[in-house]
């Protein structure tokens, strides 16, 4: 005699239930997350770093709105407000060098002009310089740092050779000599356009064999992968494996060492106005303040402070978002 077939009791139920929940959970657990998303979630843990981000962040927007945001305060930075200055000593009148409503940083000794406005209007020419400087230290750097590391051989040397070459050059000393002989007039621009176009030029010029010795060594390791070889041997030419399977492994560390470039352009664009080869007046630069004050650092200190502190916070903030973004993309990291 068979024994009786037992149907499945409606405690038996709940259970499937749960063992199918669970391994939901579990396949979500799992999910897999593209390095984008790893290195977003690395960032976001680092405090400082997002600071750093929302401090540059903010540094373009007012870069870019500081005709508007003048307007709105009702100040320009060209305008002289005599009746503001002392004149027998050429101070601003008041304390903290003239801060009052109507000028939320004071004026500037002799002239009176607004500081406030000013300042934002030398935010453009730090930043500018500092954007446009690294983008073309990048292009140069990276394509002449993967042409050395994939190639090697003759063209490796020369090329390495080269990057040693202008890592020993004089840099400041070759920038005052170049501003000092250009033309007022070139390429359509005049003025302080042409000393911008030139700044940039030769700051990015001489700052790509850093970016390059990276790139260069990371080909060099690259290379050797598989995916490479894989490549290879399916018949990829040269330049496929040089734009589709190395250059994208490379965006991480490029990214790195732009966003550590910048800070150090900055700070050249305002040694180079601080020493007079600039940009010239009346266009503003934080530079330019600096050499200015130097007469009336006893007199009117804030003048001296005002344009430095700008200089402090603004390299900070993108070195500590670089740090955090280094720290983000490196693949060995754990935090």
């Amino acid at each position: 005699m068979t024994a009786p077939l037992h149907e499945p009791t409606a405690e038996a139920a709940p259970g499937a239930a749960e063992e199918a929940a669970v391994a939901a959970t579990d396949a979500k657990a799992v999910q897999g997350r593209s390095l984008g998303r790893i290195a977003w979630e690395r960032l976001k843990r680092d405090k400082l770093a997002l600071t750093g981000g929302v401090v540059v962040l903010l540094l373009i927007v007012i870069a870019l709105l500081a005709p508007v945001i003048t307007s709105l305060v009702g100040q320009d930075p060209d305008v002289y407000n005599q009746g503001l200055i002392d004149p027998l000593f050429s101070t601003p009148k008041g304390s903290l060098g003239g801060m009052n409503g109507d000028h939320l940083l004071g004026v500037e000794p002799v002239n009176g002009r607004d500081i406030f406005a000013r300042i934002l209007y030398g935010a453009r020419i730090s930043l500018l310089v500092g954007f446009l400087s690294a983008v073309v230290a990048v292009i140069l750097g990276t394509v002449l740092g993967i042409l050395a590391g994939f190639f090697g051989g003759w063209v490796d040397s020369v090329i390495s050779r080269v990057m040693d070459g202008l890592l020993a050059f004089p840099q400041l000393l070759f920038i005052i000599a170049l501003v000092s002989v250009m033309p007022n007039q070139m390429l359509g621009l005049t003025g302080t356009g042409v000393r911008v176009f030139v700044m940039i030029l030769v700051i990015g010029f001489f700052g790509w064999p850093y970016i390059g010795r990276v790139v260069r060594g990371q080909t060099l390791s690259l290379r050797e992968r598989e995916y490479v070889e894989a490549a290879r041997s399916l018949g990829a030419g040269q330049f496929y494996i040089l734009f589709k399977e190395l250059l994208p492994n490379l965006v991480a560390p490029i990214i790195v060492y732009t966003t550590m470039m910048i800070p150090t352009n900055i700070l050249t664009e305002a040694a180079l106005s601080f020493l007079g080869v600039g940009v010239k007046p009346p266009t503003s630069s934080w530079g330019q303040m600096l050499s200015s004050a130097i007469d009336y650092y006893d007199s009117d200190p804030m003048y001296m402070v005002i344009p430095g502190v700008a200089i402090f916070i603004t390299v900070l903030a993108f070195n500590l978002f670089g740090d955090g973004v280094r720290d983000a993309l490196d693949p060995k990291g754990s935090r």
